[in-house]
């Protein structure tokens, strides 16, 4: 028996058992073996996996006429089939190859099928003086998903779209580069835990190893935004100024493209309690005040009040008066500007809360309904 796919490399039988002897000197012996092969597993797809392995039973010293391997029974077919040397071997099939009626049920995988193969080969280069038989048994295993699905998928479609939550969060709550953050460490302290339970291989990047980098990826970029989302928010008059193209994407274009809707002055003041905005509006003074600026020339004017009017201190006044309306207009203005940018940083939430809803939505799809298994109807055999 050919020992290159045994686990252990011993083939040997370990409990012995008494043959039996029919009356027409036919002998059968039934030792239990136990046999440890390995099989190269795919895991593209895993958690949604399906693996093929083969079981090959042969002599590399007895030919056909010493030793001769048999199905008991079976509907077989007959084929040919191309070897590695190009010539046709005479293959026999059987669909149901493997007994499973002592078979132990795995929690892990489910046998989607049993296919048995009879080959009689030529080896010319080696051993040409009679035909060698081997019997290969092909098993075809799925992975039961409920287990990876539930404590490894789900999780990490919820830490996805914990991104999306964070652009809903207003940016005056403070609260969001702290969601933001937390969620990229629990991201990162889920993907510790895992490191032992996806296979460790650098042949082929597993399906929820592809799925877990998109998270990772998501909420990194979802960080970022939100960096500079509160920049804008916090951004003053003083210390920067807003450029005209900010104006026209921000205040003009993407508001009315994401459905959104400026609240007026009058709106804000009618809803804190009908207060009237008049008192807010106040007309430019000159800093210099003359009398001429100050009454009606329709008006005659006694001599005392010309008086008045002329005093020192009423100028003085006048001119406070005005100072402190300049410095309110400009304090408007300011707030105004302050108002702004707050609003741009509301628009850009709101992008960006739409740019991560299609993507973690659309990439969620596309990555973990690309597995082939999902779309098996066949029933497992088992």
């Amino acid at each position: 028996m050919n020992d290159q796919k045994l686990a252990d490399g011993n083939y040997n039988i370990t409990i012995s058992t008494k043959a039996t002897l029919r009356y027409d000197g036919q002998v059968t012996w039934e030792p239990p073996a136990i046999f440890k092969t390995l099989c190269q597993i795919d895991v593209r797809w895993f958690p949604f996996d399906e693996q093929q392995c083969y079981f090959k039973f042969g002599s590399w010293t007895y030919s056909d006429n010493l030793l001769n391997l048999e199905f008991l029974d079976g509907e077989a077919r007959y084929e040919l089939e191309m070897n590695e040397n190009g010539a046709l071997d005479n293959i026999t099939v059987v669909e149901e190859g493997i007994d499973l009626s002592d078979y132990y049920p795995s929690v892990e995988w489910d046998i989607m099928s049993r296919i048995a193969k009879r080959h009689a080969k030529n080896y010319p280069t080696c051993c040409s003086d009679g035909t060698y038989i081997d019997i290969m048994f092909y098993l075809e295993l799925r992975r039961k998903p409920l287990f990876y699905t539930v404590n490894l998928v789900f999780p990490c479609i919820g830490i996805s779209f914990l991104t999306i939550v964070a652009f809903y969060l207003p940016s005056r709550s403070g609260e969001k580069i702290t969601l933001c953050i937390l969620t990229l460490v629990a991201l990162t302290v889920f993907y510790l835990l895992l490191k032992d339970i996806i296979p460790a291989t650098s042949i082929a990047l597993p399906l929820i190893g592809k799925y877990l980098l998109f998270t990772m990826i998501m909420v990194s970029l979802s960080v970022l935004v939100t960096v500079i989302s509160l920049n804008l928010h916090f951004r003053r008059p003083a210390t920067h100024q807003m450029p005209s193209w900010v104006k026209w994407l921000f205040l003009g274009i993407l508001p009315k493209m994401l459905f959104m809707r400026r609240p007026t002055i009058a709106e804000v003041f009618h809803k804190a309690g009908g207060q009237r905005v008049e008192n807010m509006i106040i007309n430019r003074c000159e800093r210099k005040v003359s009398c001429d600026a100050c009454a009606d020339e329709n008006t005659q004017i006694n001599e005392q009040i010309q008086k008045l009017y002329r005093s020192p201190h009423v100028i003085k006044a006048f001119e406070n008066v005005c100072f402190i309306a300049e410095l309110l207009k400009k304090k408007d203005r300011d707030a105004m500007i302050d108002e702004d940018w707050k609003f741009v940083a509301v628009v850009l939430d709101r992008l960006f809360l739409l740019i991560f809803s299609i993507t973690s939505f659309s990439g969620t799809a596309l990555i973990l309904l690309q597995a082939p298994s999902l779309y098996d109807t066949r029933q497992a055999i088992d």
